[in-house]
């Protein structure tokens, strides 16, 4: 049976604008909720209106505050639960605790299983994220899961931004198959950084793979939190004899010493998309440009609802 109403869309404090973005898009207005807090700081949520039998979509990054966000998310699933929505779908443009996906040394958590076991166990009924930074977490769930890509987000600007395909970087070896898969669809050629160390708490040593020399150099990667790598890899592709460095990332952490990084760094320009809601600093610089995947999102939640294929959008 198709949905006739409009789906209800809310949203906790991690990323407003970007809820408010999609709800645009689907020419709808915001759920009415309250998320505060009680005095002692424990989060009080309670849903504005009449969500018996609905679709509901919980738009919610789990970025910094992580665990804020985090909680926010799971009373938010609690209270539509208790409250008889039909669906609740909780949307992750930025999916928290991702990087500790496996085991890589004893007695370490996998706090990805953990962050699925939770949201599962609140009470949600599908999960959509975005650039997953790992692939395989998307098996964690027991429920359905879109994983989406902001690849035709960044391809768009990408195409407007260049007049002949520059040469499509990762900035690392972890992320070569992403790069290559723009570098396909661009029809352009693939560099990689691999970055290694000489020795126990020595400089990192960058090697190039790949010919950057008088050509425009491209980084791609999923994520930029403190910005080491990816300044780094723009220092070792203009020693290289690169023209300019540009770079691209899906999820701003922008964490620690990332801006005063990025600034002092020969990256010209540093396009992110907005999964995650810029701290002040990151709006202030004049090289961070903010790509929207609320058309994205909005375009998978509408077909979500209508119980139509989201399949052309995992591309």
């Amino acid at each position: 049976m198709y949905q006739t109403e409009v789906p209800l869309i809310f949203t906790g404090n991690s990323n407003r604008p970007l809820a408010e973005s999609i709800a645009g898009y689907l020419n709808t207005p915001l759920g009415k909720s309250e998320v505060s807090s009680f005095s002692d700081g424990e989060i009080r949520v309670e849903i504005g209106e009449n969500v018996r039998g609905r679709d509901t979509f919980i738009v919610q990054s789990t970025c910094n505050p992580v665990n804020r966000n985090l909680m926010e998310l799971l009373i938010m699933i609690d209270a539509l639960r208790r409250a008889s929505a039909s669906q609740i779908v909780a949307v992750l443009p930025y999916y928290g605790y991702a990087r500790q996906d496996r085991k890589v040394k004893p007695r370490t958590p996998i706090t990805a299983k953990l962050v699925s076991d939770m949201i599962g166990a609140a009470g949600a009924s599908r999960v959509v994220a975005i650039d997953l930074h790992a692939g395989q977490i998307q098996g964690f769930f027991n429920l359905p899961f879109d994983h989406l890509y902001a690849a035709p987000v960044i391809l768009d600007d990408m195409k407007r931004r260049f007049e002949r395909p520059p040469v499509i970087v990762s900035p690392d070896a972890g992320g070569t198959e992403r790069a290559r898969a723009y570098s396909k669809r661009l029809k352009a050629s693939l560099a990689i950084i691999d970055k290694r160390r000489s020795g126990p708490n020595q400089c990192r040593v960058m090697n190039l793979i790949g010919e950057v020399e008088g050509q425009d150099a491209v980084l791609v990667d999923d994520m930029i939190d403190t910005a080491g790598t990816i300044t780094q890899a723009a220092k070792a592709l203009m020693e290289n004899g690169a023209k300019r460095v540009l770079a691209y990332a899906v999820h701003p952490v922008l964490s620690g010493p990332a801006i005063d990084r990025i600034e002092e760094s020969p990256i010209e320009s540093l396009m992110v998309c907005d999964t995650i809601s810029l701290h002040e600093r990151a709006r202030a610089c004049e090289k961070i440009k903010l790509l929207s995947v609320a058309p994205l999102l909005g375009e998978a939640i509408r077909r979500i609802h209508m119980q139509d294929s989201v399949t052309s959008l995992f591309v």
